[in-house]
């Protein structure tokens, strides 16, 4: 058949009813005309504004640092920055008020004649010219454009030799132009703000552009970023002096941690590198960049890095250590300059230029032998601490034979597991949208049970509070019986490929208890399972605080203004429940919260870099620090 031909189908409706008959036949549906009127061509703007996400990654509310507002900032930023890796201008002053940001660099400036067309045509600029810019991030002519289209209002100011041009856009639409005489020095100034209907109740946070302008300072050394808002009674200025070992510094200050070692550190020019180890830290954490991008999901430059330690360590010490020995609480920073970096997004996450990596494993290979010779208790501190890994993987390699004879009994008939019948398969592309939800107690876990769908969902029950994992080793899995039945029931113990379950929602009560309950599985997940929560499978279930009801209607709602609205809808004096816990929802009510009309929220995924600080202080041992935080943080209601 065309594609265009009407298709048909059969309705069968068991029972009589008055309203249907018994069987309709051949019925006739039509679909939509798919003919030239239907294929559209786009403007570059209307493209931008309509397929957002493809050039700036997600939308957000501000609330996320590498949401879209942040985005459009970097974009910016990142054109003066590129002038002063070319060597022209020092400084760069960013000005935020509201949702307002105006960025100056004393760079060469926009080329007069060319500053409409390189701020709002698509595939314009000079970074394809390795005369002008050998070193850029921004090489796809795209940044500033996207955020001329993205933008209420627009404006760029260019100044070179004496003389000056500027333009006014809105939405992207050139309004006005000008030119004219100056005493202004030479550079660009650009202003913008983000289009409130698309970046809907978005807002800058001035910790996420601090964070970002301390990156930008670590890795272009000398130069001087200078922050000015209404929230600064004075100028905040980053500048470093020594690169990227102020960044690894920075890091274990905020973690409260010391250096077993003083940082190793490499600078070149188109590779630097810096790194030590902790003993106060679990797993491994490492900033990569290219060309002053902050690649948060790595790439090909940092697990050469990683290959060419881990040769150059074992050359050394004549040994085979595994990466995980030498890494094991490490912190660390790789930078590199590249002419023609290949990132795997318009927002350059990860770095793909796989022909690099043997020349980089190389690099760092020598570098590190150099370096090791050179430096002779360094060298030797690091190796002991290697060895020590080494020792306590071995000792957690008996701990999990101990574990896994101990389970051989139950198998996957684990006593906390109502298990459901379709699991995940990653490989063979199986078992999407399949579930399991982690409860707290015997009588949230009933009402779920009771209603849920036994194909896809199952349920696993946690007999009280689980433990604080964050400051523990990973051999406490094997020893607690809850952990351990809960890596088994999903099947993740040595990695994340055979997981058995698509979602793994967290549900727990809407009380205090139960937001604990839920932020110590989150920790759980984040402190041994990282994985996870960065693909995108750990969920918290939403259900209803409110029941409100009259004789000819029930709405549920999920949070006070819902439930104000809802006592107006049903008007006189309906009657309003208060959920506390799971368990005093009937199963009739439950089956619909975790059915089709399931409300759910992502547990969004931050690098240990950034998410480390926030355990750090809220699940660590930093009890009388956290009790004066949350004093102080107190709010009392007035009475009337």
């Amino acid at each position: 058949m065309g594609r265009n031909a009407g298709c048909y189908f059969l309705i069968f409706i068991s029972g009589d009813s008055p309203n249907f008959p018994s069987r309709i036949s051949m019925a006739e549906k039509t679909t939509p005309v798919y003919d030239e009127s239907k294929i559209k061509t786009l403007s570059s703007l209307e493209h931008i504004r309509l397929r957002t996400g493809m050039y700036i990654g997600r939308i957000g509310t501000g609330a996320h640092p590498d949401d879209g507002c942040y985005v459009l900032l970097k974009e910016v930023v990142d054109n003066a920055i590129d002038e002063y890796i070319m060597g022209h201008g020092k400084e760069v002053q960013i000005t935020l008020e509201g949702n307002k940001v105006a960025v100056r660099d004393y760079g060469r400036g926009i080329p007069l004649g060319k500053i409409v067309d390189c701020v709002s045509k698509i595939n314009t600029g000079a970074k394809y010219n390795d005369e002008v810019f050998q070193f850029s991030v921004g090489l796809n002519g795209v940044g500033t454009k996207a955020v001329n289209a993205l933008s209420k209002n627009f404006f760029v100011r260019s100044h070179r030799d004496g003389e000056f041009a500027e333009a006014s856009f809105k939405i992207g639409k050139l309004k006005k132009e000008d030119t004219g005489k100056t005493k202004e020095p030479n550079g660009t100034l650009i202003e913008f703000e983000p289009d409130d209907t698309i970046f809907k109740e978005s807002e800058f946070r001035l910790e996420y552009i601090e964070r970002r302008l301390r990156h930008y300072s670590y890795l272009n050394t000398g130069l001087k970023l200078v922050l000015k808002t209404p929230e600064l009674a004075e100028p905040k200025v980053f500048q470093s002096r020594h690169g990227l070992m102020d960044l690894v510094m920075e890091d274990l200050a905020s973690n409260g941690s010391e250096p077993i070692y003083a940082p190793l550190h490499y600078a070149g020019k188109t590779l630097e590198f810096c790194f030590t180890h902790s003993n106060s830290r679990y797993g491994e954490t490492f900033y990569s960049f290219v060309n002053g991008q902050y690649t948060s999901d790595g790439g090909t430059h940092l697990s050469a890095f990683r290959e060419g330690l881990l040769k150059a360590v074992n050359e050394y010490g004549n040994t085979k250590y595994e990466g995980d020995d030498v890494r094991e609480c490490m912190v660390g920073a790789v930078a590199i300059r590249l002419k023609d970096p290949v990132f795997e997004s318009q927002t350059k996450n990860k770095l793909g230029n796989t022909e690099i990596r043997t020349e980089l494993v190389n690099s760092v290979r020598e570098e590190l032998l150099h370096f090791f010779q050179r430096n002779k208790t360094i060298a030797e501190t690091i190796m002991a601490k290697v060895a020590d890994t080494q020792q306590l993987r071995k000792e957690l390699q008996n701990v999990k034979k101990l574990a896994r004879e101990r389970a051989k009994a139950i198998t996957l008939r684990i006593p906390q597991l109502k298990d459901c019948k379709n699991h995940f398969d990653k490989k063979k592309e199986k078992g999407k949208g399949t579930m399991v939800f982690i409860c707290e107690g015997q009588s949230a876990a009933g009402s779920i049970t009771s209603c849920r769908d036994v194909n896809n969902q199952a349920v696993f029950v946690l007999k009280g509070k689980p433990l604080n994992v964050w400051d523990l080793k990973r051999d406490v899995m094997y020893k607690n019986d809850e952990m351990y039945n809960l890596m088994q029931a999903l099947n993740v113990e040595d990695n994340t490929e055979g997981l058995r379950y698509d979602k793994v929602i967290l549900a727990t009560d809407a009380d205090v208890d139960g937001m604990h309950i839920r932020n110590l599985m989150i920790t759980y997940f984040f402190k041994f399972f990282e994985q996870l929560v960065h693909d995108g499978h750990v969920y918290v279930l939403e259900t209803p605080l409110f029941r409100v009801r009259n004789k000819a209607e029930t709405i549920y709602c999920y949070s006070e203004t819902e439930r104000d609205a809802a006592a107006t809808k049903l008007g006189g004096k309906p009657e309003i429940t208060r959920f506390k816990g799971l368990g005093e929802i009937s199963p009739k009510e439950f089956a619909q919260f975790i059915g089709k009309q399931m409300r759910t929220s992502k547990v969004e995924y931050a690098p240990r870099a950034e998410s480390g600080p926030i355990f750090n202080f809220y699940m660590g041992k930093n009890t009388p620090e956290r009790k004066d935080y949350i004093m102080d943080s107190l709010v009392v209601p007035v009475e009337d």
